[in-house]
């Protein structure tokens, strides 16, 4: 059975993990204050994350519903030193994907033959299912930052001011730590926003890098098990009170060129991301994007993501910060 896991802050401002099922309260994990320290003791006891939940033992109800309301939910994972978590993922991941990336890269160079991104993609529909023991092709990969881009429920995406977009990327992102065996163990999942800079990549593919640099948001809870096969979720932009752009995505292996194993094997396979205690959100795409609609988002917009089986949306408003003064002086 999958259960959630929602990190929050109590009314004294300190921090508690609870424990949901798929409906009803949820409980507070007794003596347990992040999920990180909960998977610490599930790696140290030889249990599940749910198992080592439960041999804590539960504690009052929670209102998550109510403390997302006062802004007292945090991100569903954090690590004692935000340097220890990588936010990294991949793209032309999911069947349709390659259609919004393949104009906009289309359109810049007005070329006839195939581009890189539509290359990329059909790659993984041809090898990105390998038949089991077999290893299959790679995915596109990017780097988006540590765990201070990490953006918790309700609190501002903030785009740089010299970015040139701020558009959302729904998605479903992969959560784990790293045991102290090396091993790469999967915590659960989690709704998220990737939030890119899309018409920067659209001047050049190879600022991609460039467009990915950005905090990305995580939705209220980490949801423990398997992904469901096909998630189908809606993603809508607000202004005020109008619902000015909304569409519905699909997510899932079902709805993905690349199997979610496959995405985990290129991701880990380098030994720079299997040390010891460290944190991994790996984003694991999307075919659904605003911007491909000619949607030009506004301070203030927000965006708004929502799917079962998540009980919760992720939901934040977007903010732009000041362009920093960058000097660089010798020593």
């Amino acid at each position: 059975m999958s259960v959630r896991f929602v990190q929050v802050r109590d009314a004294a401002g300190a921090r508690r993990l609870a424990r949901l099922e798929a409906e009803g309260p949820g409980r507070v994990v007794a003596g347990v204050a992040s999920l990180y320290d909960l998977a610490a003791r599930a790696m140290a006891t030889g249990r599940s994350l749910d198992g080592a939940a439960l041999a804590a033992g539960l504690a009052e109800d929670l209102d998550v519903a109510a403390a997302l309301a006062e802004g007292r939910v945090l991100a569903p994972i954090d690590h004692p030193d935000p340097a220890h978590l990588y936010l990294t993922g991949t793209g032309l991941t999911h069947l349709g994907s390659a259609e919004g990336r393949d104009k906009m890269h289309r359109d810049a160079q007005a070329a006839e033959t195939p581009t890189d991104s539509m290359r990329m993609f059909l790659m993984g529909v041809e090898g990105g299912k390998p038949a089991a023991g077999e290893i299959g092709v790679q995915p596109e990969w990017f780097y988006k930052g540590d765990g201070s881009s990490v953006v918790g429920p309700g609190q501002p995406l903030t785009s740089p001011g010299f970015a040139l977009d701020a558009g959302e990327e729904p998605e479903i992102a992969g959560i784990y730590i790293i045991a102290p065996d090396g091993r790469p163990r999967r915590l659960g999942f989690c709704l998220a926003n990737e939030f890119s800079d899309h018409v920067t990549e659209r001047g050049n593919y190879l600022w991609l890098a460039h467009s990915k640099l950005r905090p990305a948001a995580l939705g209220p809870e980490l949801l423990t098990g398997d992904l469901p096969a096909d998630v189908r979720g809606v993603s809508r932009i607000r202004r005020g009170n109008e619902v000015v752009w909304e569409k519905p995505f699909l997510t899932g292996e079902e709805n993905m060129s690349h199997a979610l194993a496959n995405l985990e094997h290129h991701h880990f396979k380098y030994g720079l991301f299997r040390r010891p205690g460290d944190v991994h959100v790996h984003f694991f795409g999307t075919a659904t994007l605003s911007f491909s609609e000619g949607v030009k988002v506004q301070p203030g917009d927000t965006f708004e993501i929502e799917a079962e089986p998540f009980r919760f949306p992720a939901r934040n408003a977007l903010a732009v910060a000041a362009d920093p003064e960058i000097r660089v002086e010798a020593l």
